[in-house]
């Protein structure tokens, strides 16, 4: 962990350095997805390789390419040749979090990967189903210490950021919760209206239709302001606890690709972020568009990766590899 944090360093030095001015080639553009179709980060995908498309005058096409919880597709683009033709969209996981999880992960996030621009963040979020009386975080703590039997709460996965979150502030709070994988929220979701899961953790933007019809309450979220998308429920912080953290997306190319064509890359993915009907697109899905230099993606990188790793190893926890 120590020699990957000297490289991410060294990688944020080295882009900051390194510039050059020239066209990628004419070939048509991957854009690979490493998980499925169908969500708010295929959608954010579809849309930017849209626009990049119009920007460059060819084809830009989407791969979902599913498995290993994301490793696969990120282990693909590591493949690929160095020559822009391919690129990784991922969230934040496959890059920073990840690294503290797996022993043997597939692919170094720094070496084997150039970065080129965050394009969005969000939050995640805690909510409670209708069987779980507290409308409030520090309720939901007295309520679980006099009801231990009920503190069971479910993630979209082992291993991911809503789940590092969760034991985040299991530990704040001194309590002891059990986990409950599921592939996804919408299950979850369904689970803790029907009274079956009592706490879920996820992305805010899933939980915004049934918050406001009052079927889930949301008691917090991890931004450092409020969510746009709920206005009305308070963040971590604000209600006592010092818990912040954002989930992003990036674009990356494979690490030998050449400066200027991860500097022209940048220019076309920040320009689509810019535009309005993008921007229209990511705010709707209760995302907040960005759209960095490849420099500041790289500190984004290392920061997240600074923070979530005395999480990740105080939580114990262990993957099935």
């Amino acid at each position: 962990m120590h020699l990957l944090r000297y490289a991410l360093a060294a990688l944020v030095a080295v882009l900051a350095v390194t510039s050059a001015q020239a066209q990628i080639s004419d070939q048509p553009i991957r854009i690979v997805f490493p998980f499925a179709a169908g969500g708010a980060g295929d959608a954010l995908v579809r849309s930017l390789a849209e626009s990049m498309h119009v920007n460059l005058g060819r084809p830009v096409v989407v791969e979902n390419k599913v498995g290993a919880g994301g490793r696969i597709g990120v282990h693909a683009v590591k493949e690929a040749s160095p020559d822009g033709s391919v690129l990784l969209f991922t969230p934040v996981g496959m890059m920073s979090i990840y690294p503290h999880v797996y022993e043997r992960l597939g692919y170094d996030p720094v070496t084997d990967f150039q970065p080129i621009s965050q394009v969005a963040t969000f939050d995640l979020a805690m909510a409670v189903g209708p069987t779980v009386a507290a409308k409030s975080l520090q309720a939901l703590v007295d309520w679980l210490k006099s009801n231990p039997a009920q503190g069971s709460y479910g993630t979209p996965a082992a291993g991911s950021q809503p789940h590092f979150l969760a034991i985040q502030f299991a530990r704040a709070a001194g309590l002891d919760l059990r986990h409950v994988a599921y592939k996804g929220s919408a299950l979850a979701i369904t689970d803790m209206i029907g009274g079956h899961l009592p706490i879920y953790f996820g992305p805010t933007q899933e939980f915004v239709e049934t918050h406001k019809a009052g079927r889930i309450t949301v008691l917090a979220t991890t931004g450092t302001k409020r969510s746009p998308v709920l206005t009305d429920v308070p963040t971590f912080i604000e209600a006592g606890y010092a818990i912040q953290g954002e989930v992003w997306f990036g674009v990356y190319a494979p690490g030998k690709t050449p400066r200027h064509v991860v500097a022209r890359l940048n220019q076309v993915i920040v320009a689509a972020v810019q535009a309005p009907e993008l921007r229209s697109l990511m705010q709707a899905l209760g995302m907040r568009p960005t759209g960095t230099s490849s420099v500041e993606l790289a500190k984004i990188q290392l920061a997240d990766f600074e923070r979530w790793g005395p999480v990740v190893k105080a939580s114990g926890f262990k993957p099935d590899q």
